[in-house]
């Protein structure tokens, strides 16, 4: 069940309602909105089965392990609830979710919060009504996420047919978000405390172009619909701001100044996916030519401090040792500083189905672990680099250990963490300073200046 000690139910007597969110962060930000408008009905959100009078399952149904998670979940809360609305990404395999879970109540696809909460009125009815025109996230929303960090979704879905990727098909085409209302949830969460924004869609860098990068409004200013003049606006704000989901389309180049002057974080979210040309364009992967490279290094003179993360596929179809051998030699010369990887897997509905050069398992496990193996190797370097250097560190958790954060090159959740031993003290969402003093392949550990 999800966590909701961030904001726990007051016991009112209302309609409980339990909830499970599973996925990406994308997912979770879904979850906050859907969570919010309940509460705002009148609903409270309990922790445990037990207390619920039903329970709402937001599913992943990106790959196909993701898809049995959200399956198994389904199932063990008609197990232990009884009374179960599923909605997210997998809802849109609604025929698959009813025969695998006949005693599902409803099924919806991704944000479709309106759907969500109509099912729970339907099953769990309540005096206050639903009103389609409040706002979905309120300066009083329940976060997910601790106080000191929240996901700032920008836009959904995404105009890219990628042929190992069916997201298009869950989430739709890219719909951006006026920049006035996205301006207006970061202004409401800085506000409360929030110390880090995390900035998140489908496609980050193609923020604004369904609507030819209008121009809206915020406090009175006018500001077009478009990546830059959103991460210029944010800049602003005093907190940390970082990119996922950036594809390196050519404007990208533009922001890197921006981070090199301290207005946003210097970190950048590139789901690369592979080196090989040959291999991307199987993929239909955007955006890629031969001189990613040479912007890597015109970056990273800008911006020295710039921080890299990407996601790659290994045994995708087609894949040729030469392929393979490409991507190495590929990371020999980027030295990208996160990366995590997986095996290509099949996914229902996906058009790399159809091509030929299956890889067969064997060789995708030895391959990423040959892939993984360079990249610790590349990974360890550039922490080791950052002995004796002084950096700041937001505090995530405090136990009687010390202190548990993060700098500005790790991202919660998929990054390292920075080891504050002894350091008691410190509460959660301060910002310190401490010189490093050990690192590993993945964390470092530190002082306090």
């Amino acid at each position: 069940m999800t966590d909701n000690t961030q904001n726990p139910a007051p016991t009112t007597g209302h309609g409980k309602v339990g909830f499970i969110s599973l996925g990406c962060p994308k997912a979770l930000v879904d979850s906050e909105r859907i969570l919010t408008q309940l509460r705002l009905d009148g609903y409270d959100v309990v922790p445990t089965y037990d207390d619920a009078d039903i329970v709402v399952v937001n599913t992943c149904g990106f790959i196909d392990a993701a898809k049995q998670e959200s399956l198994d979940a389904i199932g063990e809360a008609i197990s232990e609830n009884g009374k179960v609305i599923v909605t997210g990404c997998m809802g849109v395999e609604a025929d698959r979710i009813r025969e695998t879970h006949p005693g599902v109540l409803a099924v919806s696809g991704p944000h479709a919060y309106e759907e969500v909460v109509g099912a729970v009125h339907q099953f769990v009815p309540q005096k206050k009504q639903h009103d389609p025109f409040t706002d979905l996230v309120p300066p009083q929303g329940i976060k997910l996420t601790p106080r000191h960090y929240a996901y700032l979704k920008i836009s959904e879905g995404c105009n890219h047919r990628c042929t190992f990727c069916i997201i298009p098909s869950m989430r739709g085409d890219l719909v951006s978000r006026p920049i006035g209302d996205v301006m207006d949830e970061a202004q409401r969460l800085v506000d409360a405390g929030v110390k880090e924004l995390l900035v998140i869609s489908q496609d980050t860098s193609a923020y604004g172009v369904d609507t030819k990068y209008r121009t809206g409004f915020w406090q009175g200013r006018p500001l077009k619909t478009k990546m830059q003049s959103l991460c210029e606006a944010l800049g602003e704000m005093g907190v940390w701001v970082r990119l996922h989901y950036v594809y390196p389309y050519p404007h990208v180049d533009d922001i890197i100044p921006l981070m090199a002057e301290g207005k946003i974080l210097p970190y950048l979210d590139i789901p690369f996916q592979h080196a090989s040309p040959k291999v991307l364009k199987a993929m239909k992967r955007p955006a890629h030519d031969s001189k990613t490279l040479e912007r890597i290094r015109k970056w990273r003179e800008i911006c020295p401090e710039l921080t890299i993360r990407s996601t790659f596929i290994v045994g995708f179809p087609g894949e040729t040792e030469e392929d393979f051998q490409y991507l190495l030699d590929w990371l020999d010369e980027a030295q990208l500083d996160r990366v995590g990887a997986f095996k290509y897997s099949p996914v229902e509905g996906a058009k790399a189905n159809e091509l030929e050069g299956a890889v067969p398992e064997e060789v995708k496990e030895e391959r990423l672990a040959r892939f993984m193996e360079k990249q610790a190797q590349i990974s360890a370097a550039r922490l080791q680099a950052k002995i004796g250097k002084t950096i700041d560190v937001l505090i995530d958790e405090v136990d009687e250990e010390g202190a548990i954060g993060r700098s500005k090159a790790d991202a919660p959740e998929i990054d390292g963490m920075v080891y504050l031993n002894d350091e008691t003290d410190l509460v959660p969402g301060e910002i310190v300073q401490a010189v490093v003093e050990h690192a590993d392949e993945h964390d470092l550990w530190a002082r306090l200046v």
